[in-house]
């Protein structure tokens, strides 16, 4: 950004409508009317003390849940029980739906029928093997026999067991994909279950960043809403390999208990690098960014006088300057439109920030 010498306000053209939009209504209204009288325009300023701030890096994140899981039917047929509550927390073992299995029950009947049978052969010829009256080859053969329709029956309980789908564990349901009598195969989608009990965020690193988190570490996460909610969240695990396309480093941090958030919400997660330096804290309003650097307007002798400095991290409303200011500099936060280099100002409202 650049100071116009003329006597109109100094503004650049692309931050024109961030910084209207930073300055309240009376600080408007005192600009134009200094400027009507042609006095001074009239600013609040924070007098810079510099303190140790912590370097850290934001990376953006998901919310995801401990547990997420699409319900499927491990068999076709069609749906003669549905039960799907959305947005319901059902108990582990819940069941959620079943599929037609007569033709299954009446495989096992027959089955078990012929497994009936084959235990009454095995017994009558393993009465007539003590007394000799028959040869081990045929008593072997009527044990495979039970052996093998034993398997059948148990197979087909399988297949009924799969005919139920029940809640692998407990969680809320999401919304209902099918209707009461439909015929579904495996690939079909009943409804999603996810546990909320326990939420966990995924995020980012660059690859030169990767080193700085660990499991144990705690970041703090910042989610979207009114107000925006904060939580630190402490690291679990990263990935073991990077991304082969954007060389970052997945990392996955357990979010404490009642946090609240939905999984798959946009998540801020600010990591701390464990370095610190001397900044001033600044409202956001107060930096005027440039093509070469960023400018703020200082008040010395009654005057605006513009001057460069180097930001680093950005913290909701506020940002940190590492070099560029001094302790005791009076940096003007609100009526920065109405200010010209060199002109002078009046300080309405002054204030110490640490």
């Amino acid at each position: 950004m650049r100071f116009l010498t003329s006597a109109r306000p100094f503004v650049a053209c692309g931050t024109l409508a961030l910084l209207a939009a930073c300055s309240s209504k009376a600080d408007e209204k005192g600009g134009k009317d200094a400027k009507k009288n042609n006095g001074p325009a009239l600013v609040d300023v924070l007098v810079a003390r510099p303190s140790a701030v912590t370097d850290s890096i934001e990376a953006n994140g998901a919310v995801v849940a401990n547990d997420y899981v699409e319900l499927h039917p491990e068999v076709s047929g069609r749906l003669t029980f549905l039960q799907v509550n959305e947005g319901r927390r059902v108990s582990k073992g819940s069941i959620i739906a079943r599929i037609n299995d007569a033709d299954l029950q009446a495989t096992l009947q027959k089955t078990r029928a012929l497994l009936q049978v084959s235990r009454l052969s095995q017994d009558r010829l393993e009465k007539l093997l003590k007394i000799q009256g028959v040869n081990q080859a045929d008593y072997d053969l009527a044990v495979s026999q039970v052996r093998s329709n034993e398997a059948d029956a148990a197979y087909t309980q399988a297949m009924l067991a799969k005919t139920v789908i029940r809640a692998p564990f407990t969680g809320v349901l999401g919304l209902r994909q099918v209707s009461p009598g439909a015929y579904v195969t495996p690939t079909t989608i009943i409804a999603t279950l996810q546990a909320d009990t326990k939420l966990k965020v995924d995020f980012t690193l660059p690859e030169a960043n990767g080193g700085v988190v660990h499991p144990g570490s705690v970041v703090m996460v910042r989610l979207a809403g009114n107000p925006p909610r904060r939580y630190p969240a402490t690291v679990l695990a990263q990935e073991s390999q990077l991304n082969q396309t954007t060389r970052n480093l997945t990392v996955r941090a357990l979010l404490p208990p009642g946090a609240q958030a939905s999984p798959g919400a946009f998540a801020k997660v600010s990591v701390s690098t464990g370095a610190a330096r001397r900044s001033v804290l600044l409202p956001t309003n107060a930096i005027m960014p440039g093509d070469k650097s960023d400018q703020v307007v200082l008040v010395k002798n009654g005057r605006a006088v513009l001057q460069n400095v180097r930001t680093g991290d950005r913290k909701d409303d506020q940002i940190a300057v590492v070099s560029g200011l001094a302790a005791g500099d009076s940096v003007v936060t609100n009526g920065v439109l109405f200010t010209q280099p060199g002109k002078p100002v009046k300080v309405r409202k002054a204030k110490s920030v640490n």
